[in-house]
């Protein structure tokens, strides 16, 4: 039996023996539960600072906070937060103005508040919400700004590029040689003879159209056979026919044509006209739509694929070539990696046009789009019954075809209605106020060419190279390089790998190249 005994003060104490057989039994779990309590007791204490440092004051809770949690004031904090709106904030500019630009800004200005003047929680929640509108429109502000400034780095022409121009068009009116017959006049007949093949290029880029044509006479097996159609606007024909007159494309012939060469009085000219008529209404009322609700899409609509009218133009392929039976098309950010012999033969059953279109095949033998961004309804505005009501609308699902690298069989295009339907929708877009899709060439095209397009082997084409740095090895198993995005291999902002490629088909010890800086 334990013995105890009393002392003095009448408490009963255990005599030696028993307490140290308690002391022992009880370090233990004494020990892990003051291991447990006093973090959270510490964290509780800091709470308590940090509400006092921010001189906030949750009604009824300003009187204590008990370490227990009776009366918790993040409760209240949750629940007035739930109740505050911010639409009244947002009708009130001048509070959002004066909130804090930071959240150190907003503590130090919580700090600075005495004690008498302590917020209540309702005024509290609206500097805090008033803050964080304050910073999401600075934030919205530097990208739109970014936006801004990328795309003018983009649509800038390089100084080096503008003098070539120049120093070109002078070429032109002085030197004899650069004003000679393009083609020479034993080639003309070649411009429409069918057992050539035919390449055709709509640019104003003098630059960028040597590449193309360089590249493609180097990986030719039988360059002798190619014959290149430029077709180009009046403000550069005169340089760009300088170019190609001294810088002869032997053994392939070159043809140089200025848009104000064309006789457009017969009814096939006619039609060029309208579209010409139609793309500059659509420019114009575009350049109205500035406004904040467009912001980034505004801004990428206004890179130069979107506003060139020679991009339009290739829907009147037939009409300038009427004696050809097909061509290919190439864009004039590509570099050409093949021989273009065995697509220029592709069998295209009956189509149009023979395009890539770049897709995968799921587990389940679905066919996925490699770019979501490639879908159709990225490009078309299917909310809207009138795009939703035409036949793509069962396809919006569907991957786009590519420009870049295309093969028409101007025949088959000439028995159908896809220049008309081309131009009635971009005037019905125009007339609906550009709500069917953003300013660009490709929306329309989607619609006329649906039910005449031959997918190609992928193979044939890798795209997308203005958006990111190439892949090595994704450029050896494709016959096509497409520069397609914003950073351009010619501009300051293109990638460096992207530059080296492309500067490859470039003779650095040009004499024009080297006077204007292009290769240094």
């Amino acid at each position: 039996m334990k013995k105890a005994q009393i002392s003095s003060d009448g408490l009963v104490k255990a005599n030696s023996t028993s307490y140290r057989r308690f002391s022992s039994r009880a370090a233990v779990p004494t020990a892990l539960l003051l291991g447990i309590l006093l973090p959270l007791l510490f964290v509780r204490a800091a709470f308590l600072a940090l509400e006092a440092g921010a001189s906030i004051c949750p009604s009824i809770s300003c009187l204590g906070w008990s370490l227990i949690g009776e009366g918790d004031p993040s409760m209240d904090l949750r629940e007035e937060w739930g109740r505050t709106g911010t639409d009244e904030i947002k009708m009130n500019s001048a509070t959002v103005e004066s909130a804090p630009d930071s959240l150190e800004g907003f503590v130090a200005e919580m700090n600075s508040i005495s004690i008498d003047d302590r917020l209540d929680m309702t005024t509290f929640v609206l500097k805090i919400k008033a803050m964080i509108l304050k910073m999401e429109h600075k934030a919205r502000s530097a990208r739109l700004r970014s936006s801004f400034y990328h795309h003018l780095a983009s649509v800038s022409i390089p100084k080096s590029l503008h003098c070539l121009t120049l120093l070109l068009a002078e070429e032109y009116s002085i030197n004899s040689l650069a004003r000679s017959s393009l083609p020479e006049s034993h080639h003309v007949s070649c411009l429409t003879n069918t057992s050539y093949l035919h390449i055709a290029l709509l640019t104003d880029n003098i630059l960028a159209a040597s590449v193309v044509i360089s590249s493609t006479i180097k990986h030719s097996k039988n360059p002798n056979n190619l014959v290149f159609h430029i077709i180009t606007d009046k403000k550069t024909f005169f340089a760009m026919h300088a170019w190609f007159a001294v810088h002869q494309a032997h053994p392939a012939v070159v043809e140089v044509k200025g848009l104000h060469q064309f006789d457009f009085s017969a009814d096939l000219g006619r039609s060029v006209v309208e579209t010409i008529k139609e793309v500059r209404l659509s420019k114009s009322m575009y350049a109205q739509y500035g406004g904040a609700e467009w912001e980034v899409k505004w801004l990428e609509s206004l890179k130069p694929s979107s506003y060139s009218l020679l991009n339009y133009l290739k829907i009147h392929l037939p009409e300038f070539f009427p004696k050809l039976e097909k061509v290919i098309l190439l864009e004039d950010d590509v570099v050409v990696q093949c021989d273009l012999a065995e697509l220029y033969n592709l069998n295209l059953g009956g189509k149009v046009i023979g395009s890539v279109v770049d897709t995968i095949q799921n587990e389940d033998n679905t066919t996925l789009c490699i770019d979501p961004d490639k879908r159709i309804d990225s490009y078309l505005n299917f909310s809207n019954p009138i795009i939703l009501n035409t036949p793509l609308g069962a396809a919006k699902d569907n991957c786009t075809w590519s420009w870049g690298v295309n093969i028409f069989d101007l025949r088959a295009w000439r028995q159908s209605n896809i220049t008309e339907s081309y131009q009635f929708w971009l005037r019905k877009n125009r007339e609906s106020e550009l709500v069917l899709w953003p300013l660009g060439s490709l929306a329309p095209a989607l619609i006329a060419f649906n039910g005449f397009m031959h997918p190609i082997e992928s193979s044939w084409l890798v795209s997308d190279l203005g958006w990111n740095e190439p892949d090595p090895g994704l450029l050896q198993s494709h016959a096509v390089f497409h520069f397609n995005g914003p950073a351009k291999p010619w501009l300051e902002i293109g990638y460096l790998g992207s530059r080296e490629l492309w500067r490859a088909h470039m003779n650095s010890s040009d004499e024009f190249l080297r006077t204007c800086g292009v290769i240094e």
